[in-house]
């Protein structure tokens, strides 16, 4: 169902624009919007930088920060875990339950809603109810759903277009779509959940003006030396994170889920392609250019899904990448060769290291079946999936970080045993910890993404959890589980102003301008699997207030 209501929102001069740019097949993702004006995409553009180069607001007046306007989906489930798309004066965000919204960027008045009708087995999913966002082009807006479907709405009035089905979550123990599918040229591309469970994951792209599929990317490679004997079919996979379209090179990027069972890599003791593994894509095709495999054999639950920061260097088109194993890789993205590998999270003990030069594990340390050990960090990664933001004007990227740590002990489970949508860890026990000797901890950091080097660090009681924002006006925005959202100077990490929203944040801070003022707008309402998982560690996750609510501020 949709609600439109008749209002002409955006002037004809902008309307015209995208009409051009809709017939000439250009889609918003694709380029970098330089003027700050629009919010294009789910990480502001392909480069994955989360930065916006607006700098009305800025370090001299961000104290006068105010709210200019609320704006509730209606549904509180997980909280509000998307990052908005802003276009013309038009703001597009999701929200749980696949509600989408277009609301008037400089007032939030809604234009219309979309509520689609899901098929009720995504409530039994673990994955259920999540939604991380939408992408928006081609007069379109899409939805990864979370009964397995991608549905595209006509931009202006919010009436579906089409609807296909591409994963069957009663076949594949829930495996569905959390994350915005991404464009690239005309075809769109998505990747599901499913790295947790017994099944076998797979990459998607269909035409983005039919929904008719293209391809269909298996990361599970047909290969006895990468899964021995039946092992594949229930070898995990797929890619639950948006990748990245780099125009220029005509190249998709994105990063795959680990394999299962996640922790016992006894019945699968090959390399387990193309799991926690970063693939370079034909987008047309769904053909390999490149890939690394960063964790073969992944025996951690260290896949490779967070976002690729793009970079250039030396006349070198470069592209850095966090994996979950807390380590950051640098790629020249034309050939996928390693040009450095620095360590960003503080405690490491599942390996002694990685070569700068290859990309090869060192010192492995492997979980051993019946024996309890702790692994660092732990399958929460050393960072959650909230993007971190570069500032070019900075040379900084700036990213939230905590040190946990995870007690397993490998026990089989019987996978005709499993409750459906029930994680496929073949684990007896698992516990979050803290590291050895040490409290957990938590910070956010800013770091040269080519090197490593740190330039300052701020200590947090509990760790951010929202998406990073960096802007030209000197600024870095980050949300935290408690609701309080805050400024800090890109240069010292000094807090500036701060505000509390009333929910803890776990979405996108974004930044745009309408009516000639410069606005941030920030995702509220806290939700997913992290706080179940990390509140023996951090207690008061056991009671963080829900909600949802997108909150728009600018200065008057």
């Amino acid at each position: 169902m949709f609600i439109s209501r008749a209002k002409t929102i955006a002037r004809q001069a902008g309307a015209a624009l995208a009409a051009v740019m809709m017939l000439a097949g250009v889609t918003a993702a694709t380029a970098a919007d330089e003027t700050g004006k629009d919010w294009p995409g789910y990480h502001g553009d392909w480069r994955g930088w989360r930065y916006s180069p607006l700098e009305q607001i800025n370090r001299a007046n961000v104290k006068k920060l105010k709210v200019a306007w609320i704006h509730q989906p209606g549904e509180i489930t997980q909280g509000l875990q998307a990052s908005p798309v802003v276009l013309d004066g038009i703001l597009y965000y999701s929200s749980s339950n696949n509600r989408t919204f277009a609301v008037e960027a400089a007032t939030g008045q809604q234009i219309w809603q979309h509520i689609p009708e899901l098929d009720e087995i995504q409530e039994r999913s673990i994955f259920g109810f999540y939604n991380r966002g939408v992408s928006v082009g081609r007069g379109k807006v899409f939805i990864g759903a979370s009964d397995g479907h991608l549905i595209a709405l006509d931009q202006k009035t919010g009436k579906q277009l089409w609807k296909t089905k591409l994963t069957d979550p009663k076949a594949c123990h829930g495996c569905n779509f959390t994350s915005p599918p991404i464009l690239a040229g005309s075809v769109l591309i998505a990747g599901p959940t499913g790295g947790d469970l017994a099944q076998r994951g797979k990459i998607y792209a269909v035409k983005a003006d039919t929904g008719e599929r293209v391809w269909t990317f298996d990361t599970i490679k047909d290969d006895p030396k990468s899964w021995p004997g039946e092992t594949g079919k229930i070898g995990g996979g797929g890619g639950w994170l948006p990748g990245q379209y780099d125009e220029k090179n005509n190249t998709f990027f994105i990063g795959t889920s680990n394999p299962a069972p996640d922790f016992n890599i006894a019945n699968r003791a090959g390399d387990n392609l193309y799991t926690s593994t970063v693939l370079a894509l034909e987008p047309e095709t769904g053909k390999i250019k490149w890939h690394h495999q960063e964790v073969p054999n992944d025996a951690w639950d260290f896949d490779s899904p967070y976002e690729f920061v793009m970079l250039e260097k030396d006349g070198k088109d470069l592209m850095m990448h966090l994996n979950k194993g807390g380590f950051v890789y640098v790629y020249d993205r034309k050939t996928g060769a390693i040009q450095d590998v620095w360590k960003f999270a503080d405690g490491v003990n599942w390996i002694k290291g990685v070569d700068p030069k290859t990309g090869a594990l060192i010192g492995r340390r492997e979980p051993q079946p019946g024996k309890p050990e702790v692994f660092c960090p732990s399958a929460l990664g050393a960072r959650s999936w909230n993007a971190g933001a570069y500032s070019p004007k900075a040379k900084l990227w700036f990213s939230n970080a905590f040190e946990l740590c995870n007690r397993i002990t490998v026990g089989e489970q019987k996978v005709e045993q499993l409750a459906f949508s029930q994680a496929y860890f073949d684990i007896s026990e698992m516990q979050m910890t803290s590291p050895p000797g040490k409290k957990a901890s938590s910070r956010l950091v800013a770091h040269d993404p080519l090197t490593g080097k740190e330039a300052w660090r701020i200590n947090f009681e509990v760790p951010g959890l929202a998406h990073v924002l960096a802007t030209g006006g000197g600024l870095v925005f980050n949300g935290d589980p408690r609701g309080i959202l805050s400024a800090y100077d890109d240069r010292t990490g000094k807090e500036l102003w701060k505000f509390n929203v009333g929910s803890g944040m776990r979405g996108g801070i974004a930044s745009y301008s309408a009516g000639g003022k410069q606005y941030i707008v920030a995702a509220t309402g806290f939700g997913s699997l992290f706080p179940g998982f990390a509140s023996g560690v951090w207690p008061e996750f056991k009671d963080v207030r829900g909600g949802a609510a997108l909150i728009a501020f600018t200065i008057d």
